[in-house]
């Protein structure tokens, strides 16, 4: 394939990419903007392999066959639940890939650069290791505190801003002997400054508490996004720095989405301390949070779904956990058959990932109409008959607006406690992943229903199921 071809070809890729990032901006596009993608990289893959620069396609097919089929493999057999830690890790690959390339091409025998044109490039190449070696670190440890191998309480050691701040110095000292070194002599400074950027990403994150961890999971993506860029910079590959810009740039605005939804700063997160694994949250007078949680069963909780007008679910990591979607979406299906109004209010950061309670929910085919966001439900709840939250804890924690000296005060969460009743969904009392004890337990409208999400939906289901057939989708005629 000519070089003119090959241009054309990643022109059409990245217009794909382009269009498969805005389709991803919205539910009811989102399938369309994941064959945008595929159809992309589909057309990249082929024209880089089909290019004057590929000789050795033997070379190739014993690097791509097998990726490709672990990939296929690891994807098709990840729970939902796990989507996280999937993310995670393959960001790693991203830095590591960004390293190794930065790397083999400063060991290149012959760039044909000179002067002002190989001092970029170096540049480049010594930018492109450092954040993939950041990239790379600092993704393992979020898959690690995602996967619970590693505990979610950020890492707070002695002096560690100064820690941080001496790692970069040595960098930049590093950067500088890299620069001045001739032929290939830079390739020890430049593997002290991987080592040391490595270090970095692992106490970057380690730092950060598990509250944060969808802004880190968001950051390490626009993290790998520009460490691709910096690969594409340094292959001279215009599609690979196309991609890693869009990659870096989304990923940055989606950081700073995340950031916004938890009243918290970008910089702030990066130096940790959110989510310090408290056991509790204190009120404003010091005291521990007064007041007894009611219980409730599963007869009671049907009793009250027979008997609102409007019901809204709040989901949350729990809900994942279970897999309970598809039964929500079908205890929705016979509310909806049956005249009630149900809804589902979503906080931005709700599980482990950005978006991750809305792709279960596509997932179980729920209506992507009655799936809203925390800013456009949040005044509804006034005039909500029940709230059922399944599985969320820090989202739905009233300490944020009432509690200055808690963790998470300032957060902007789901005022579920608004509603008439409320209804919570958890295996315990258990503090949520912030370690935050929740006042919303012990309101006078809260009620809980203790055991495994799953099992509680599914014996809702299995009543209100049968209730309906009983009476032809009429559940009450006290209406």
């Amino acid at each position: 394939m000519t070089n003119s071809l090959v241009t054309v070809a990643y022109i059409a890729a990245s217009a794909l990419f382009i269009l498969s990032l805005a389709g991803l901006s919205n539910q009811e596009t989102a399938r369309k903007g994941n064959v945008y993608g595929i159809l992309g990289m589909v057309i990249a893959l082929g024209a880089t392999a089909l290019s004057a620069e590929v000789t050795s396609y033997s070379t190739l097919l014993a690097v791509v066959v097998p990726g490709a089929i672990l990939g296929a493999i690891v994807a098709s057999r990840v729970a939902m639940t796990s989507m996280p830690e999937l993310v995670a890790i393959l960001h790693s690959f991203v830095g590591l890939a960004a390293v190794l390339v930065g790397i083999a091409n400063y060991l290149q025998p012959e760039s044909g650069l000179s002067g002002a044109e190989e001092s970029i490039h170096h540049i480049e190449i010594y930018l492109g290791v450092f954040i993939g070696a950041i990239t790379f670190t600092g993704s393992i440890v979020a898959f690690g505190k995602l996967r619970a191998i590693i505990s979610s309480k950020p890492l707070m050691l002695p002096a560690r801003h100064g820690l941080n701040i001496a790692m970069l110095v040595g960098s930049v000292v590093l950067g500088a002997q890299f620069m001045r070194a001739t032929g290939t002599s830079g390739l020890q400074p430049l593997l002290i400054m991987t080592g040391i950027a490595s270090l970095l990403g692992i106490h970057l994150v380690a730092a950060i508490g598990g509250a944060d961890m969808p802004v880190v999971i968001s950051m390490l993506n626009s993290y790998s996004g520009w460490a691709a860029a910096a690969a594409g910079f340094m292959l001279g590959n215009d599609l690979l720095i196309i991609t890693g810009a869009l990659v870096g740039s989304s990923g940055a605005i989606l950081s700073y989405i995340m950031c916004k939804a938890m009243n918290r700063g970008f910089i702030s997160v990066i130096l940790g301390g959110f989510g310090t694994g408290t056991a509790t949250s204190k009120p404003k007078d010091g005291s521990e949070p007064v007041g007894e949680a009611t219980p409730i069963d599963v007869d009671e909780t049907v009793e009250l779904l027979r008997n609102a007008k409007s019901v809204i679910i709040a989901p949350g990591y729990g809900m994942a956990v279970a897999q309970a979607q598809h039964a929500v979406a079908q205890i929705t299906k016979i509310l909806r058959d049956c005249g009630t109004n149900v809804r589902f209010g979503i906080h931005p950061v709700a599980g482990r990932l950005p978006g991750h309670m809305n792709v279960l929910l596509a997932e179980a085919n729920v209506p992507y109409d009655i799936v809203l966001e925390m800013d456009e439900i949040n005044e509804d709840f006034t005039e909500t008959d029940l709230v059922l939250v399944i599985g969320a804890n820090d989202t739905v924690n009233p300490s944020a607006l009432d509690d200055p000296s808690s963790p998470i005060a300032g957060m902007p969460v789901l005022e579920v406690w608004n509603a008439e009743n409320v209804v919570v969904m958890k295996r315990s009392m258990a503090s949520g992943y912030a370690g935050v004890d929740n006042p919303l337990f012990y309101k006078d409208n809260t009620q809980m229903l203790f055991g495994d999400a799953r099992q509680n939906v599914d014996a809702i289901l299995g009543q209100l199921a049968a209730l309906s057939s009983k009476s032809g989708a009429v559940l009450t005629s006290t209406r």
